[in-house]
Parts: C-alpha cells; sequence; structure tokens
C-alpha cells in the first residue's frame, strides 16, 4: 500500500473563481483529480499544469474554451491539488507522473484532444502526443520545454534547481508556494517576499494576493510536512546535470519524435520569463514550424495572471 495524504474537500471550498465540481481518476490505490468541464461530446482541451501549480492555474481560461464547445479536462498531478499525495519523496518521478497520465487519458477515453502544455506539463504532456499521436488534433505548447543533449538551461532554471537542494531557499519546512506565486503574478514585492519565504513567515495579505495564496495553499494548508514531497521532487528532477529522476532520455525521444509532427502546432509565450526564455520558444517554434504568439508582459505562469488572452490567442489560431 502506498502511504499518502489526502487533502480534505473543506480546503477548496470558497476559492476565488473556482466553483468547477471535482473528478476522480483511481490509479492502483491513489486517487487522481481532474477538471471536466464543457460538452461530454465536444473537442478535448487537455490543460496541464506544472509546478507549483494545479488545475486552479487553469480558472479564466475553461469559461470561455468551454463556451467556444470544448470539453476542457484539467488533472492534477499526483501530489498536487486535490490528487492523493504520497509522502516518500523518492516516489515522484518523471515516468510516474506520465505513465498516471497516460492512463487518464486512455481511462476516459479522450479523442481529438488539443494539448495545452506549460512548465513539467510540457515533458508529461508532449510525451503523450509522441507516444499516442492518434488521440491528439493539435499541440499548443507554452514556457515550457523538453530535455536534449543540446538544451542550454537559462540561470533562471539552474537557481529553480539549486533552491531546492540542501542550503537553497525553498529547502526547509512547509516552503510557501502560495506567497511565490503571488508574487510570480506581480502582486507582492519580490524582495520582501523572499525574505518572509525564507524567514517562514506570512505577511499581512489582502484583496488579489490574499485570494491567490489561499488558492495556491489549499492544497497543502493543515497538513504535515510530508505532503510538500511532490512539490519538492519537480524541482530536483530537472536534468540540469544528469538524467536523475528527469526522465531525459524519454524527453529527448519525444523532442525528437514531434519534430516529425505533421498536425498544428501552436506557441503562446509569457515573454518575460527568466526560465524559459522568449528566445528558447521562438527557436523551438521555428524547429516544428509552429506560429508564435509573444504575450510580452507575461512571466512564467501566462495562464495565471493572461488566461482569458491566452485562450483568445489558442481559438483564433484553431479557427485560422
Amino acid at each position: 500500500m502506498t502511504d499518502f495524504l489526502r487533502t480534505p474537500d473543506e480546503n477548496f471550498a470558497n476559492l476565488k473563481d473556482f466553483d468547477f465540481e471535482p473528478h476522480y481518476h483511481q490509479w492502483q490505490d491513489l486517487r487522481m483529480h481532474y477538471l471536466d468541464e464543457g460538452p461530454k461530446d465536444g473537442p478535448v482541451m487537455l490543460l496541464m499544469h506544472g509546478m507549483p501549480a494545479w488545475s486552479y492555474l487553469y480558472r479564466h481560461m475553461i469559461p470561455p474554451l468551454v463556451a467556444a464547445g470544448y470539453r476542457c479536462i484539467a488533472p492534477d498531478h499526483m501530489g498536487f491539488g486535490r490528487s492523493d499525495k504520497p509522502t516518500d519523496i523518492h516516489w515522484y518521478t518523471i515516468a510516474r507522473h506520465t505513465e498516471i497520465l497516460t492512463t487518464l487519458i486512455t481511462g476516459l477515453g479522450l479523442t481529438d484532444v488539443t494539448l495545452v502544455c506549460q512548465d513539467w506539463g510540457g515533458p508529461t504532456g508532449l510525451a503523450q502526443a509522441a507516444t499516442m499521436p492518434q488521440r491528439f488534433s493539435r499541440l499548443i505548447i507554452m514556457n515550457t520545454w523538453l530535455h536534449r543533449q543540446d538544451y542550454e538551461y537559462s540561470e533562471g532554471i539552474r537557481n529553480w534547481n539549486q533552491n531546492w537542494q540542501e542550503g537553497g531557499l525553498f529547502c526547509r519546512e512547509k516552503p510557501d508556494m502560495g506567497l511565490l506565486m503571488a508574487m510570480t503574478a506581480g502582486l507582492l514585492d519580490p524582495n520582501e517576499t523572499l525574505g518572509h519565504i525564507a524567514a517562514g513567515t506570512r505577511p499581512e495579505l489582502e484583496g488579489a494576493a490574499a485570494d491567490m495564496c489561499a488558492a495556491y495553499e489549499a492544497p497543502v494548508a493543515g497538513l504535515p510536512d510530508d505532503a510538500y514531497n511532490g512539490f519538492r521532487r519537480f524541482p530536483l528532477s530537472i536534468p540540469v546535470s544528469s538524467y536523475d529522476n528527469g526522465n531525459g532520455a524519454a524527453q529527448t525521444h519525444h523532442y525528437n519524435t514531434l519534430l516529425n509532427w505533421s498536425k498544428p502546432v501552436h506557441f503562446i509565450w509569457g515573454c518575460t520569463d527568466n526560465v524559459f526564455t522568449e528566445e528558447q520558444g521562438r527557436a523551438w517554434a521555428a524547429q516544428m514550424n509552429a506560429s508564435f504568439d509573444p504575450i510580452p508582459d507575461a512571466g512564467h505562469f501566462l495562464q495565471n495572471t493572461h488566461g482569458k488572452e491566452t485562450a483568445a490567442h489558442i481559438l483564433r489560431r484553431i479557427a485560422s
């Protein structure tokens, strides 16, 4: 049996702009949460999150996509959101996250899928298109990557990885990811926020900052430190200098496979991101003969800050 924690339902009550019904997919002895909004016979938008987000990330994109006739499926990786949270940090590997997502797609019988992926949603989601291309109609790629031998990791991503190593800013008990998400959304001062994270303190919050912190803290609020191990493992799995836990060889295979993708591909990029830079996004889009829509003032989590604009880009590209 897997040792895991399950977030109480009441943690998710009254979150700002998030009144979607939960759905669950059983994988072995664990429960994976996903949103399922829109017509059940409609074309599918598979909305993939990364670290430290969950399906809440897509709260502003789902309504316009549903209004356009799409069925929106937004899963929470194990360890995130409403999904169960194994307590052993070594349980979490990219290969396992990828396999669980495969079982969700096949279990729901999803076809005519538009993949929308960002951050770790890229390696886990693009793996599905590379291995089950018949289920996918197009790819929407946003501020993510696939490992390959010549990939140059940015200083931003190297710092992110280092800050989860021993002695790093986030290598501590219950690191405050709610504050981090509000900071990246421009709602909190970076220097003050990082100081609070380092000290393990929480400033007085109000308005949009308080709402966002509450939403991104909800999956782990009131749970013991082991509930944070899914958070910890993703940044430690970035194959910056080795293939340790990052599924780097498989990522390289998926990257090479998708260079021959013959269906539509559209890139949408937050251009102030220092983790996956605009230059990297444009270069990858050119390799795939894809369109590229920049959002100049958006950062890494463009869904969080520019959700409606991002959805509009998707719908415009599909209609063209």
